[in-house]
Formats: C-alpha cells, sequence, structure tokens
C-alpha cells in the first residue's frame, strides 16, 4: 500500500521587493484587474494598478507581507498593515492551481498569529462584490461584515474579525 503524503502550508516574511513577493503581487494584482474588468488587461494597465495601489510599506515598521509555501511551490501571499491597536488585511492571494487546498486558510491563521503577537486585538479588512470567493473565505474564519471604515476606491465590504 502507498501512503501519499499531502503537502503542508507554511508562511514566511519577506519584504515586499524580494523577486518572489513581486512575481506574486503582480499575479494578484493582474487577477484583480481582469476579474474587475471582466476583460484581459489592456498593456500597462497591471503596472498602472501596482502603481495605484502599492505594497511597499508591507515591511516593518508600517506591516508585513507573508509568502506561503505549498510544499516547495511558492504557493500565495498575505500582508497586513499597521494601525493604532489593530490590523489591516490586505493582497490576500492563493495561486490557482493552489487553491481548495487549504491556502487561504492557512494565511489567514499566520496573519492572525502575527496580529495577536504585535499586540493587535482585531483586523480589518475592505474588498470588492466580485471578491465572493473571498467574502466567504472571510466569513467562514469568523470575520462578520462592518460598517465602512475606509473609502478606497474598490471597497464595497468591510469586515473585521476580534482576536481576543
Amino acid at each position: 500500500m502507498t501512503t501519499t503524503v499531502r503537502p503542508t502550508w507554511s508562511t514566511s516574511a519577506v519584504r515586499p521587493d524580494h523577486p518572489d513577493a513581486v512575481r506574486l503581487l503582480r499575479e494578484y494584482m493582474t487577477e484583480m484587474v481582469v476579474r474587475y474588468h471582466r476583460r484581459p488587461a489592456l498593456p500597462g494597465e497591471v503596472d498602472e494598478a501596482l502603481t495605484e495601489l502599492p505594497s511597499n510599506d508591507l515591511t516593518d515598521p508600517s506591516g508585513l507581507l507573508l509568502l506561503a509555501h505549498h510544499g516547495v511551490d511558492l504557493a500565495g501571499c498575505a500582508g497586513l498593515r499597521w494601525q493604532p491597536d489593530w490590523a489591516e488585511l490586505t493582497r490576500v492571494f492563493v495561486r490557482r492551481q493552489h487553491r481548495g487546498a487549504g491556502g487561504g486558510a492557512a494565511l489567514l491563521a499566520a496573519v492572525e498569529a502575527r496580529a495577536r503577537a504585535a499586540g493587535a486585538d482585531r483586523i480589518r479588512l475592505d474588498t470588492r462584490n466580485d471578491l465572493v470567493e473571498a467574502r466567504a473565505l472571510y466569513a467562514r474564519h469568523g470575520y462578520v461584515e462592518i460598517p465602512a471604515y475606509s473609502q478606497g476606491p474598490y471597497a464595497e465590504h468591510w469586515f473585521e474579525k476580534r482576536l481576543r
């Protein structure tokens, strides 16, 4: 009898300019552009979005960026921006070939542990109407919809999870 060993999830903090982070953040933004416009990205459109919504603050002291590996494969990312007493979740992304294998849950657990360790009492996030899978993920993991706390151009739903 052959035993199948399933890959495990692991996360590590990196700077947003790390080559793997740059690659994943570009993939994330490409998907956000394509889904928002419901068409392929136009030349320069992803670069414009990366400039409009930069990730360079996802590093100490203003935040952090976690990369997720599924086994040895680079598979996803999630970021936190530090606010007084709370953290804002952003850039949650799992590569398509790793979806359905627990990566979203692993990333949420990792950012929640990091936020608790940093003294945050809650995590907040905003998301869009079309990101139905993300909204379902957050709800499954204890995030509840709250009134708007931000006014970003793509913010249509706001969530919060108490950590204590």
